[in-house]
């Protein structure tokens, strides 16, 4: 403000210069008197103003680094308060009484596992930065889980010749950080009959994008899928000496965000059938998919964290 109080002043002093000069001389004279002082005003000013804009950059520098530290505390302080309770995993569904499951812990995931059906009721992982490191190559085989007994543990032919794919529900590509936890993600206990076009297309193309968004965000991402039944009476079932029921469709739901103290959730249904469609055509409601499912995801969280991130969703936020 000071320099356009000096400079307005400028046109005022050069009339009175003027007035009082007589003479063509006395005024050329006089105007040259007035340029050399305006020039030396000009310099003291912009030495001046140069000093206060310093000062300014100076201070914005200092409030920037302060609200820096207050937006990594605030941080802190959301993701500690959306932390599960002790014990409490946040991509673990809520286990159903009701429902013949048993619990297999992996080392990159964890899945509930259904005898009757020969397939998981439901797999879950928690997918991080660490986890994308491509340290080991893709399993070459499929294997029985060793850790049930012959009469349940299906094996790689009971799909031979079915027509369906050995569809992956933690996929191997979530499991290259770690050689146990990829041999492990090849388990049949992973497995369920998938159509191969969705299986290789759209399905895969979700997993892709679940890495991405790790990859997009720098936070972890909690994932659950697994298949689901309709509960018609033409069920499909695979297999030579284990029988295997054929899903009707499948189930992910995926929350992400809580790092950045933005949690939001997503869940998708795909038609186990043929399919090459946009991301937006099997997008819904996380409380959609558990009123189709059963299931209660994302139970460890704060109830009105989960409430609200359950209820809707912007597509927006996935692409």
């Amino acid at each position: 403000m000071k320099i356009f109080r000096h400079l307005c002043l400028f046109p005022a002093l050069l009339f009175l210069t003027f007035l009082t000069a007589c003479t063509a001389e006395d005024r050329r004279a006089a105007q040259e008197h007035v340029r050399q002082l305006a020039d030396e005003a000009v310099r003291e000013l912009s030495a001046s103003a140069g000093k206060e804009l310093e000062r300014a950059a100076d201070a914005l520098e200092r409030a920037g680094e302060a609200a820096a530290g207050y937006a990594a505390d605030a941080g802190g302080e959301v993701w500690a308060a959306l932390q599960p309770e002790e014990g409490g995993r946040l991509e673990l569904p809520a286990v159903r009484d009701a429902e013949a499951e048993n619990i297999l812990q992996r080392k990159g995931f964890t899945l509930s596992y259904n005898a009757e059906r020969g397939v998981p009721n439901w797999v879950a992982w928690e997918l991080n930065a660490e986890k994308l490191a491509d340290r080991v190559s893709r399993a070459a085989h499929f294997y029985p889980d060793p850790d049930l007994p012959p009469a349940q543990a299906v094996e790689t032919r009971d799909y031979s010749n079915s027509g369906w794919d050995r569809g992956h529900m933690c996929p191997a590509a979530d499991n290259k950080w770690d050689a146990q936890a990829m041999r492990e993600s090849f388990y049949m206990t992973n497995i369920c009959p998938q159509h191969h076009n969705l299986n290789r297309g759209d399905w895969k193309e979700l997993e892709d994008n679940c890495r991405r968004w790790v990859e997009e965000t720098g936070g972890p991402v909690y994932i659950a899928c697994g298949p689901v039944f309709y509960g018609k009476a033409a069920s499909r079932f695979i297999g030579k000496e284990h029988r295997v029921q054929v899903p009707d469709a499948f189930f992910k739901v995926v929350l992400a965000g809580l790092a950045e103290g933005r949690p939001r959730a997503v869940g998708f249904l795909f038609k186990n059938t043929s399919g090459n469609r946009r991301l937006d055509s099997y997008v819904n409601t996380v409380d959609e998919v558990e009123r189709i499912t059963g299931y209660d995801f994302f139970a460890a969280l704060p109830d009105s964290v989960e409430q609200r991130v359950e209820a809707a969703y912007r597509l927006s936020d996935w692409k």
